[in-house]
């Protein structure tokens, strides 16, 4: 592969600025759709699948003839697409066990899990941004309702979604090595990767302080389960910090860390924007920031 080629399988960009022709041009690897981008005003399943059918006529016209993954934010079913099925967002999902007694079905987002998948993959799209296993330690963070609850042990349970979306685990899966069953499933994706949930005074974006103690008791567990249950994808940290340092150049918690000793085989991609938020101000230095992207371990770049 030439340099330009491994830059477009590693960039991700927005359907609103794509065409097969731009896909094709520039190796694109990857489009999104995230809130609110559709192909039309109550779009039908067929428009979106001749939408990413073309989009892919693209991506396989090149020199390699890599597919590109189109991947899409259905965080409470396959809710950019008119008509699917809405579940609620995943702070309702987590009240769904009975408080005394801590019983909890844990079939039910399983079953959640596959249904998103079967809608997903209707309208041609094999990549979900979900679930967000997120620990909400404040309630003033303006993102609460899209994390299970501020325990991370329900929040742990609640990645049982993840074999609901890519499939139930062979016997002789390895730990870590993503996994999709076949048609009707889809790739998952854990986010956001590490401690959103716990920013200083629930404000959005802003650092989580705690020591590493406190990171890997309350914040990490929810990524353990989801490796061991081989999801395909790790987002990284909503734009928000560690204890000063920007998430999407943590180096030691995203490749030494869930890399190397997680041994997490999947790939790692940024949040919207997320490289260029390394700077202050935002997009202050392009260059240094996706250098600095790189280098901490990140493997798809997710750009508007």
């Amino acid at each position: 592969m030439t340099l330009a080629e491994k830059i477009g399988q590693m960039a991700q960009i927005a359907m609103a600025n794509v065409t097969a022709d731009v896909i094709a041009e520039n190796f694109i690897g990857s489009v999104l759709s995230s809130g609110g981008h559709v192909p039309a005003p109550q779009a039908s399943v067929e428009i979106w699948v001749n939408m990413v059918n073309e989009m892919q006529k693209g991506a396989l016209s090149t020199r390699l003839g890599i597919p590109m993954i189109y991947g899409i934010d259905a965080v409470h079913g396959h809710n950019n697409v008119y008509n699917a099925t809405i579940f609620p967002h995943n702070i309702g999902l987590g009240a769904t066990r009975e408080y005394v007694s801590l019983h909890w079905d844990p079939s039910l987002v399983k079953r959640i899990g596959a249904a998103t998948a079967l809608e997903v993959g209707a309208t041609g799209i094999p990549y979900v941004f979900a679930p967000c296993v997120a620990v909400c330690r404040d309630p003033r963070w303006g993102r609460c309702y899209e994390s299970y609850s501020d325990d991370p042990k329900v929040v742990e349970m609640m990645t049982e979604i993840i074999p609901g979306l890519q499939g139930d685990l062979p016997m002789t899966s390895s730990k870590g090595v993503p996994f999709v069953s076949g048609k009707k499933k889809v790739a998952a994706c854990a986010k956001h990767f590490v401690g959103d949930g716990g920013t200083h005074l629930g404000i959005n974006e802003n650092n989580t302080i705690t020591n590493f103690h406190g990171l890997l008791s309350i914040h990490m567990p929810p990524y353990y389960h989801a490796i061991i249950k081989v999801v395909s994808i790790v987002m990284i940290s909503s734009y928000s910090s560690w204890n000063g340092v920007k998430m999407h150049q943590n180096r030691y918690l995203i490749t030494d860390f869930i890399k190397n000793k997680l041994r997490f085989r999947g790939f790692v991609m940024s949040d919207l924007q997320g490289i260029d938020r390394i700077t202050t101000p935002p997009h202050a230095n392009y260059t240094y920031s996706v250098l600095s992207g790189i280098l901490t371990g990140i493997d798809m770049v997710m750009i508007p």
